[in-house]
């Protein structure tokens, strides 16, 4: 079975790998200093939906999944990775790392700092005086420029291939971006979609950048995650957020969860990841000279 895999990626202190917790609990470092993750942190987390079991009546035993309650847990493998500041795509900050650990993903989730507290390089500042929306549009920005600078390399050399030896470009596009876990499904339908003739190498200058923001919305699809948005400001910002790039983003506090996972795995609340309440298990109340137990399930 084929684990999709994630890339959790945003600036330095958005709240990457706290996210990651929240969907592992696999006790990644975090820090509210930039860079805290250097080395990427791996775990695995579970899509939650309905098991057929309860609606068959029979009890199941799977191989590749888990089954609690009635709901069938599906894994996914998540993959933290360092902070990414603008001019990564040029090596600035851990830039190259940054974006080399990505290439095997098939998904990023962009994790946002939604209460704007956050400069481009993950450091402090008052809060809601920075605007997310710049951090959406430099994440993109960089993603487009590391995928055209691995095409131009050897771009004149690839152009004067398929001049010479009459091959289509896609198909030496294909074997180039064939490491980034882009499938010649990606490149075909991208180049359909833009204005390039593709037995035509002339046409691909002029429409190169198209191209490439249209090959890593299809091979390297970004899904935006307004974080904190417990906190001052923020749900102000996803409000605009959401209006602005009319499409969807989901708000999260990726410390809550953690809170809440915390106390569920001690038993003090009850609590499935993916519900919107919990049940307190139990509750102790204790006095140093008196004590006092008071214990009841709710």
């Amino acid at each position: 079975m084929n684990i999709m895999l994630i890339g959790i990626v945003g600036k330095p202190s958005a709240g990457k790998s706290t996210f990651l917790n929240a969907l592992t609990m696999v006790g990644a470092k975090t820090g509210s200093y930039p860079f805290t993750t250097i080395e990427p942190n791996r775990g695995t987390a579970y899509v939650r939906t309905k098991c057929k079991c309860t609606e068959l009546g029979v009890k199941d035993n799977p191989r590749n999944s888990i089954c609690e309650n009635g709901f069938r847990f599906l894994p996914i493998q998540f993959l933290d990775v360092a902070g990414l500041v603008p001019g990564a795509s040029e090596g600035r900050g851990l830039g190259n790392k940054f974006l080399d650990d990505l290439r095997q993903a098939d998904l990023l989730i962009h994790v946002v700092d939604a209460s704007g507290s956050l400069d481009a390089e993950g450091n402090q500042v008052d809060k809601g005086s920075w605007d997310p929306l710049k951090d959406v549009a430099f994440l993109e920005d960089e993603i487009d420029s590391w995928i055209k600078n691995i095409i131009t390399r050897d771009y004149i050399g690839m152009k004067k291939k398929a001049e010479a030896e009459k091959i289509r470009l896609s198909k030496l596009l294909t074997e180039k971006l064939s490491g980034l876990k882009i499938f010649p499904s990606d490149i075909s339908s991208s180049i359909f979609e833009s204005d390039i003739i593709d037995d035509d190498p002339k046409t691909w200058d002029e429409n190169l950048d198209n191209l490439v923001t249209i090959i890593r919305k299809k091979s390297k699809p970004i899904i935006v995650v307004a974080n904190k948005i417990d906190q001052e400001t923020a749900h102000e910002n996803y409000e605009r957020m959401k209006e602005i790039l009319k499409e969807d983003v989901f708000p999260a506090s990726a410390l809550s969860e953690v809170v809440l996972r915390s106390e569920q795995e001690k038993g003090t609340i009850s609590y499935t990841p993916g519900d919107s309440d919990f049940k307190l298990s139990l509750i102790h109340i204790s006095e140093p000279t008196r004590p006092l137990y008071i214990s009841y399930a709710v």
